[in-house]
């Protein structure tokens, strides 16, 4: 079964092209679902506004994920009469979509983890402060951590540490990836805005 980390992204485009990454990412789970791609949200950046994204990045997993990634990868260009200033004569918004195949990501290993246990905070004189069933996962080569204490079983808390922290590696991959895409985008957006992959023509409300 194949996996692809997908990232959709504004760019540096107005609150109208976050906007519009939300709306993208709403219809991409709509397909997804009916094509049987299990596509997993793994961090949104929100933008300002309530309802727009600056950028979303999610793990899609599937046998035919391939004519998904090709329909949808690329630059994707919104018509709609802006929804946040009533006059503007601007109507073509774009957003950026890149796919990266997880086998070209710095590959997992939890040898990389450095794990300690700590006392969890909760309420004086509870049980909680007494035992050190908090888990704290720090992976060596990023430098990234993770702090799980959801559980008062230390071993529940170490597996969640461990499967928090591998999805943050990869949307942190996932991210100096995409800055490498960014710029390259932001190059090219004369010659890519004109040649979208796809149109799609809808309110943005």
């Amino acid at each position: 079964m194949k996996k692809m980390m997908i990232q959709i992204t504004s760019g540096k485009g107005p609150a109208e092209c976050c906007r519009v990454v939300a709306c993208v990412q709403s219809l991409m789970m709509k397909q997804a679902k009916k094509q049987n791609i299990n596509l997993q949200v793994l961090e949104n950046k929100p933008a300002e506004l309530n309802g727009t994204l600056l950028s979303a990045t999610m793990m899609a997993e599937g046998d035919s994920l391939d004519a998904f990634i090709t329909e949808w990868t690329g630059t994707i260009q919104w018509i709609a009469q802006s929804p946040y200033r009533k006059y503007h004569k601007r109507k073509n918004w774009f957003v950026g979509i890149a796919a990266f195949d997880i086998k070209e990501l710095m590959q997992w290993n939890p040898k990389d983890v450095k794990l300690e246990t700590c006392r969890a905070s909760g309420p004086g004189g509870q049980n909680v402060n007494k035992v050190e069933t908090a888990v704290r996962g720090t992976h060596i080569p990023s430098g990234l951590q993770v702090l799980a204490m959801d559980s008062r079983s230390q071993l529940e808390n170490k597996k969640l540490c461990l499967a928090r922290l591998e999805a943050k590696i990869m949307v942190w991959q996932t991210e100096q990836l995409m800055v490498q895409q960014q710029s390259q985008w932001q190059e090219h957006n004369m010659l890519e805005r004109g040649n979208p992959v796809k149109t799609i023509k809808a309110e943005l409300y």
